[in-house]
């Protein structure tokens, strides 16, 4: 499950890049701000970049700058300054500061240092490693084409595909599925996928659950599995113990107009497994560590964030990509 922030600009910072500010060391000051007036909405003002300080000749300022315009471009209130580009005794390696803050000055100008890799398509940021370059979602967007095979609503085309990664017996997963609903109703031009990911070891049931879920879409399609899913996540409770689990599932199955019987023997075949194995194997490839997570066409979001950052993302993604999503 998700533990998302209590803040909408924490959301937003999640959504851009899953990851908080690192810390400030070694880098030079952010510049000061003017006391402010009261109820003042003066933006901040970041010193004139030193031609000094860009020693390396990779990656581009242009590059850096594409980077968070695909990250932040949805915020119209945040705003950057590339400050510094180095080299560092390590070939290849570049060291990169950027100024970032909010037009709106409440919020005190940060320096944000981060690492960029002799490939030019992988960034460190504090203690994690992270797609870089002016398009940064492109890898997991593609790699989710090929591989994101699980039930889905709304268009049959992959252009713009909306992945979610869930866990039958995550609360969390639970509640966003209000959100998935409103998704499939404001989006009907995207693919929206239900990628199973059992997180098998807070979640008993959650294998067995994705295990059936498969063998209901095999034998009944993407409808049957929806009803599936919807009955499944409304009973959720019952996943706790053994017994229930099987009551809920049973139940489930057959509100999709399956028989119970035949989805059980299903879930047990090595085929079936195999399937959702893979499916996991998806979600560690592309780092996904916790459920609900969407991929938007690769771009990884908190399926709790608030419904209108979501859309915020979905339609800024869309146009960045050049397809319609509505």
């Amino acid at each position: 499950m998700i533990r998302l922030s209590n803040t909408i600009a924490s959301a937003i910072m999640l959504a851009a890049f899953a990851l908080p500010l690192a810390a400030q060391q070694d880098v030079p000051a952010a510049p000061p701000q003017e006391p402010a007036a009261p109820q003042s909405n003066a933006a901040p003002v970041f010193p004139k970049p030193d031609p000094a300080n860009f020693t390396a000749t990779s990656p581009t300022k242009e590059t850096v700058d594409a980077f968070f315009t695909a990250n932040w471009g949805f915020d119209d209130s945040r705003i950057w300054q590339v400050e510094a580009i180095f080299k560092t005794k390590i070939e290849g390696i570049s060291k990169v500061i950027v100024y970032v803050g909010d037009k709106s000055g409440k919020s005190k100008p940060q320096a944000m240092p981060f690492f960029v890799l002799p490939d030019g398509k992988h960034m460190i940021i504090g203690d994690q490693l992270i797609n870089f370059g002016a398009q940064p979602f492109a890898g997991p967007r593609e790699e989710a084409k090929l591989r994101a095979d699980g039930p889905f609503r709304g268009a049959e085309s992959k252009d713009f595909e909306i992945v979610e990664f869930a866990d039958f017996q995550c609360p969390h997963c639970k509640l966003a599925q209000d959100t998935m609903d409103k998704l499939v109703k404001d989006y009907p031009k995207a693919r929206i996928v239900y990628q199973n990911y059992p997180l098998t070891k807070i979640h008993a049931s959650s294998y067995t659950a994705a295990a059936y879920g498969v063998c209901v879409a095999k034998l009944g399609g993407n409808k049957a599995f929806f009803t599936y899913a919807a009955a499944v996540f409304e009973g959720q409770d019952g996943l706790s113990s053994p017994d229930g689990a099987t009551l809920t599932l049973n139940s489930s199955v057959s509100k999709a107009g399956l028989d119970p019987a035949k989805v059980e023997a299903c879930s047990k075949l090595p085929a079936t497994k195999a399937t959702v194995d893979a499916s996991v194997k998806l979600a560690e490839d592309l780092e996904i560590s916790e459920t609900p997570t969407l991929l938007i066409n690769g771009r990884a979001v908190p399926a709790t964030a608030p419904y209108d950052v979501l859309k915020q993302i979905i339609d800024y993604q869309a146009k960045l990509d050049g397809v319609a999503a509505k």
